[in-house]
């Protein structure tokens, strides 16, 4: 094994006899998918058992012969693993799901260059993680904001990411989020289409904005509160702080929001004495189609234990 490069012998099988290169290979190797393995085809870096390099992968595999793959080693990432305890909800070969705590970033940068959820699935997974995601982000299809908790999937191989990024793209993830909001929504149930960008008054946060990137939410009182509101909200699509600001755009921000929400009077003494200093979102729902063994999976989880304490004292 060349330094930096990890050398796969691949086996064509009887049933991938006849197969355009990449797609034998893909059989023959299920941790890569065709897609990578055609760039890898393309780029020189596959060759046959007598070392001829074979660039084209429309050319035709042959049952029982070897190549080998030259896969380049995924640059490491800056930071080091770190033991950071993590609620693993689901594992295994291809990805993982896990049961985000409050106050955890997903991943390095300017002003959290550790701690991270990257941090805690490189010592988790013990480096089992996609190279596609970058030096900062191995693994990572998708996040939630720091102060946001719950449900998010990481994949362990290229396949997997690549699989999932496509779910992601075409809306299909079954994302819900619970939160807590100020007032009650009227109507009860609706749906919030409006296009996000970054502010332009405010490059920190996320507004409104025409011509933004396409934005819909989807929202259902699940409980009336004390002047708020237990909603679910479902995305059709997945933009940064999107439950955030288009709760606030109708005029029902998440309590405890510090960026896009003002606190009212009534909720200020529950807020200061439970110590509640976050948005009261939790990612609840997470469903998919596992990218590689094509098996429907859904996954729910439990509102934590501050933002169960916040809902109970508003039922009061």
């Amino acid at each position: 094994m060349d330094r930096g490069i990890t050398t796969i012998d691949a086996h064509i099988p009887e049933g991938a006899d006849g197969l355009r290169l990449d797609r034998a290979l893909a059989v023959a190797v299920p941790t890569l998918s065709r897609e990578r393995l055609k760039v890898l085809i393309s780029s020189g870096a596959v060759t046959d058992a007598a070392g001829t390099l074979r660039r084209d992968p429309a050319s035709r595999a042959q049952a029982g012969a070897t190549y080998t793959v030259s896969v380049p080693v995924p640059a490491p990432a800056h930071n080091e693993p770190q033991d950071i305890a993590l609620t693993v909800v689901f594992e295994d070969d291809h990805l993982i799901v896990i049961d985000k705590q409050a106050g955890l970033v997903v991943h390095p940068a300017a002003g959290n260059l550790d701690g991270t959820l990257v941090n805690a699935l490189l010592h988790h997974c013990g480096g089992s993680l996609s190279g596609i995601g970058g030096v900062a982000r191995p693994g990572i299809v998708h996040r939630i904001d720091k102060d946001t908790s719950g449900l998010m999937v990481a994949a362990k191989t290229d396949r997997a990411h690549e699989g999932l990024a496509r779910q992601f793209a075409a809306h299909s993830i079954d994302r819900r989020y619970k939160a807590i909001v100020s007032g009650r929504p009227k109507p009860e149930a609706g749906t919030v289409d409006a296009p996000l960008a970054r502010s332009p008054s405010n490059r920190k946060k996320v507004a409104i904005v025409a011509g933004g990137k396409r934005a819909v939410t989807h929202y259902t009182t699940l409980e009336r509160l004390r002047d708020g509101a237990l909603v679910e909200c479902r995305l059709e699509t997945g933009r940064t702080h999107q439950v955030r600001v288009h709760m606030a755009s109708i005029g029902h921000p998440l309590l405890g929001d510090p960026a896009y929400g003002r606190t009212k009077p009534a909720h200020r003494p529950v807020l200061e004495t439970l110590n509640f200093h976050r948005q009261a979102l939790h990612a609840a729902r997470l469903g998919f189609i596992h990218p590689v063994e094509s098996t429907a999976l859904a996954f729910e989880s439990e509102m934590p234990a501050d933002m169960q304490e916040l809902f109970d004292t508003l039922c009061a």
